[in-house]
């Protein structure tokens, strides 16, 4: 057999082998001077190669995307950040950042890891939580991802994510083409929000004079009191958050209760839904088949709690407990009192309200807003699981303001430049 012949049976059946390879679920590798290396049932698992060498994902698989995040003081720009993560896949595997790596890299969080936990579990969206993750994606632990977690791609929004040091947190899953983006949420963000806590300290201290129009109206129209009369110097921005109907609709179940469904009803502010909100409302849904939430007006909640309140306005504070999973539906600016139509309208079997919250006087006050289910029997008071209510967040800034005030001048700036260089991005 000459040369040439040699080498054309050799190309045959290198192209046999390939094929018996492929049929048979394993991949080849082919390095310099052709050597290989089979990696069989390691591809489910993700590349064991150099970073960015292409792999296969193995058919019939889900798709399971990453995304992790601080989620501290989560909001909805955090659901809906992953809702569209899990939109590029079948599962979402979500990795909490632990507390010590928040304050090496952007300073004390306001909610500590259990608390966190507990709200990133309560995202419908959310199929599996990763506690402790690291700020970022180191090489060990994108291997972790790929290997034991099955891990596809990784996820972030458009917003640049930078280390101390300058460097891409994300630049390593890049490099291994298993990244993905997707477009961040505008209109509101953690340092926004702890800006709105740390002005409504300030102008309690500076003056309660009345020509002032409380910083619940500003929240709710968007001024920000930086431009408008001198106020806080910290860069924040007041909510900017522009409501659509197809963001409710994203964030809505789109189903209604059953003719039969026994449906439990829950109001209130829900002001900077917290892990004390989450809890409530998990324990409400399971006394009945279907969990409609009334989400009070900011007039109904600045009259009742003081002018610098509500610190999220009411699409805010809606979008936060639809993304809920415990939550079915919500009543978008639901009554101070329940009467007897609502009731009625929305077939309510059973009202409750839990022991911890901002207001139990409700039953000493002349017009109990629960006065009609209390005398038709529907009315039950529940053990809430947390000592926790929006006064408890903001009493967590107050005592240190000035730890935050610095986070925020740091985030504002790089937020800032972010905004000045913002480009149109596709998704939603």
């Amino acid at each position: 057999m000459g040369l040439e012949d040699g080498n054309s049976e050799n190309a045959r059946s290198w192209a046999r082998f390939l094929a018996t390879c492929l049929v048979g679920g394993v991949v080849v590798a082919v390095g310099v001077g052709f050597g290989v290396s089979l990696l069989g049932s390691q591809e489910r698992h993700g590349p064991q190669l150099p970073l960015g060498f292409p792999w296969r994902r193995k058919k019939n698989r889900p798709v399971r995307v990453y995304m992790d995040g601080c989620f501290d003081m989560m909001h909805y720009g955090h659901c809906n950040a992953l809702r569209q993560a899990r939109a590029l896949g079948d599962q979402l595997v979500v990795g909490v950042v632990s507390d010590a790596e928040i304050i090496v890299n952007k300073g004390p969080p306001v909610t500590p890891l259990d608390e966190r936990m507990i709200m990133v579990n309560a995202v419908k969206w959310v199929d599996e939580v990763i506690p402790d993750a690291p700020y970022a994606i180191t090489e060990e632990f994108m291997k972790k991802l790929f290997d034991e977690y099955n891990i596809d791609y990784i996820i972030h929004g458009d917003d640049p994510c930078v280390l101390p040091d300058g460097t891409d947190a994300y630049a390593l899953a890049k490099k291994a083409g298993r990244y993905k983006q997707i477009k961040r949420t505008e209109g509101v963000s953690s340092t926004d929000i702890v800006g709105r806590m740390l002005l409504c300290v300030r102008e309690r201290s500076v003056s309660e004079n009345q020509h002032h129009s409380s910083l619940q109206r500003q929240f709710s129209h968007g001024h920000s009191q930086k431009f408008e009369d001198g106020g806080s110097g910290s860069g924040t921005r007041v909510s900017h958050f522009l409501p659509t109907s197809r963001r409710i609709v994203q964030f809505s179940n789109g189903k209604g209760p059953q003719s039969d469904a026994r449906i439990v009803y829950i109001d209130g502010a829900f002001d900077l839904f917290h892990a004390g909100h989450v809890e409530i409302l998990r324990i409400a849904r399971e006394l009945g088949d279907f969990l409609l939430v009334g989400i009070h007006t900011d007039q109904t909640v600045s009259a009742h709690r003081g002018a610098h309140r509500p610190i999220m306005n009411l699409h805010e504070r809606s979008l936060s407990v639809l993304a809920c999973r415990h939550v079915d539906e919500v009543i978008i600016g639901a009554p101070w009192e329940i009467s007897k139509d609502v009731i009625t309208t929305f077939n309510i079997s059973l009202v409750v309200h839990g022991t911890v919250a901002e207001n139990n006087n409700f039953q000493k006050e002349q017009g109990n807003p629960y006065e009609v289910p209390i005398s038709m029997g529907i009315f039950k008071v529940l053990d809430s699981p947390l000592d926790i209510t929006t006064s408890t967040i903001i009493r967590r800034i107050v005592s240190n303001h000035e730890a935050y005030q610095i986070r925020n001048e740091k985030k504002a700036a790089s937020e800032k430049k972010y905004y000045e260089g913002k480009s149109y991005v596709t998704g939603d």
